[in-house]
């Protein structure tokens, strides 16, 4: 069975806003073009992805897991667009993304160095897309930081760094040159909780139930904002808390803390010599500091 991706893309859009209008203000089409489109889905694969009663749109079991599956299916798609395009032009390119704190440029000044003419780029990530970027072909590689959902993926370790903790400056521990992760117990976190496992364990507003919701973060910089202003606190590298200085918020250092793990991970599905190269110049990249 041939199953069309934009009918796939539209049944997605629907099935994470499960508001048909919603969803076709998203894609810019009508309403009934929309419906349609999902119906012809549903006669495609003779199945009911959604039902739409008074209370709104429900995902069948169906749908839910078409919805599980339809994302990396349309990442890959979108993936092989985008390498297909790169391969037709005259000059070779090679994306490396990377996250914040991280530097990467003796890994690139080596790579350049082996490939003379190959026009190397790098794509800054963040937290929800660090490997979004290689699913969908936006980078070759990427440098991330643990926690990540390594399915399709190959990881290589590169170095470990301590993470840190950082508060605003007139916060009661911000005179402390170090603290504890029972020092932290009181804080509101403005991080999942599966993040920091240490504070997670012990954290008075996990056990309480009064832990406030947490707004969407989309980068260090506004979570810096955040503590900045007394929101919370935020557990982060020491790396990046080093090249995001302000003189509002302090970086602290945590006895019990575990350290954060930087890796390169790659499709595990792609053997390119460049990607090969690249794993043979990652490990130079220059370890973190020790201390803050």
């Amino acid at each position: 069975m041939d199953i069309d991706l934009r009918k796939l893309r539209y049944f997605a859009a629907v099935a994470e806003e499960l508001h048909f209008g919603r969803a076709a203000e998203r894609l810019h089409i009508a309403q009934p073009a929309l419906s349609r489109q999902v119906r012809a889905l549903e006669n495609d694969l003779g199945v009911t992805l959604l039902r739409r009663d008074r209370r709104g749109t429900v995902l069948t079991p169906a749908g839910a897991q078409l919805l599980d599956e339809v994302g990396p299916l349309l990442a890959a798609a979108e993936a092989v667009v985008r390498r297909v395009t790169a391969a037709a032009t005259a000059t070779r390119v090679f994306t490396v993304g990377f996250m914040p704190g991280i530097t990467v440029t003796p890994a690139v000044r080596a790579l350049a160095a082996r490939h003379p003419g190959l026009d190397v780029r790098l794509l800054r990530t963040g937290w929800e897309d660090q490997v979004e970027v290689l699913r969908d072909g936006r980078a070759d590689v990427s440098i991330v930081r643990l926690p990540i959902d390594q399915k399709g993926l190959r990881v290589l370790p590169l170095f470990s760094e301590p993470r840190v903790v950082v508060l605003p400056t007139d916060h009661p521990l911000a005179g402390r040159p170090a603290l504890t992760v029972a020092d932290l117990a009181g804080e509101h976190l403005l991080q999942d909780p599966d993040a920091v496992p240490e504070w997670r364990d012990i954290a008075q507003e996990l056990r309480t139930g009064e832990r406030s919701d947490v707004p969407p973060i989309h980068s260090v910089e506004e979570k810096l904002e955040l503590v900045a202003v007394g929101a919370g606190i935020c557990v982060i590298p020491l790396s990046t808390a080093t090249f995001y200085t302000r003189p509002d918020v302090v970086a602290r250092p945590v006895e019990g803390l575990g350290p954060g793990q930087v890796c390169l991970a790659w499709p595990a599905t792609r053997h390119s010599r460049l990607i090969h190269d690249f794993t043979d110049v990652a490990p130079a990249l220059a370890p973190p500091p020790t201390s803050p």
